[in-house]
């Protein structure tokens, strides 16, 4: 007997989520810049104001964060209820979406909120591509299946 869609949601949320913000806090530190202004960037996205608002703008920042995670895992997990080829191949399904993920953020919702899309890097490409396909993709079509 499977978990139910609720569990493999949650699961899903917390595991890709988890890595998901810790490439993202390794990647910042990296740079040499500050983790809680990363993450009140995140929070900026929804919360305009956020970059202003000190910790609690860092705590929204990770809960926007999980919200994000938990609507990328929810349509996968449904998604892959209704179509059973998507767990008998998690992995490929898994890179796919990761693409389509990164797709949909990059080309679709920063541009939205910010008005343009970043200007990334070609490492920049390499390293989201990366994060969305091993870090999140595979995760939750991995425990979609289950």
């Amino acid at each position: 007997m499977g978990w139910s869609v609720g569990k493999r949601i949650v699961v899903a949320t917390a595991i890709a989520g988890t890595l998901d913000i810790l490439a993202a806090t390794l990647l910042t530190l990296w740079r040499g810049k500050a983790v809680l202004g990363m993450l009140r960037g995140v929070a900026s996205g929804p919360i305009p104001g956020a970059t202003g608002m000190g910790t609690t703008g860092s705590l929204l920042g990770l809960l926007t964060h999980f919200v994000l995670m938990a609507i990328m895992a929810a349509a996968f997990v449904l998604a892959a209820d209704r179509m059973p080829a998507l767990k008998r191949q998690p992995l490929l399904w898994g890179l796919l979406y990761g693409l389509a993920t990164y797709v949909v953020m990059n080309l679709i919702v920063v541009p939205l909120r910010f008005g343009a899309p970043l200007p990334p890097s070609p490492l920049a490409i390499v390293i989201q591509l990366f994060c969305h396909i091993v870090l999140v993709g595979i995760p939750i079509a991995l425990i979609a299946r289950k």
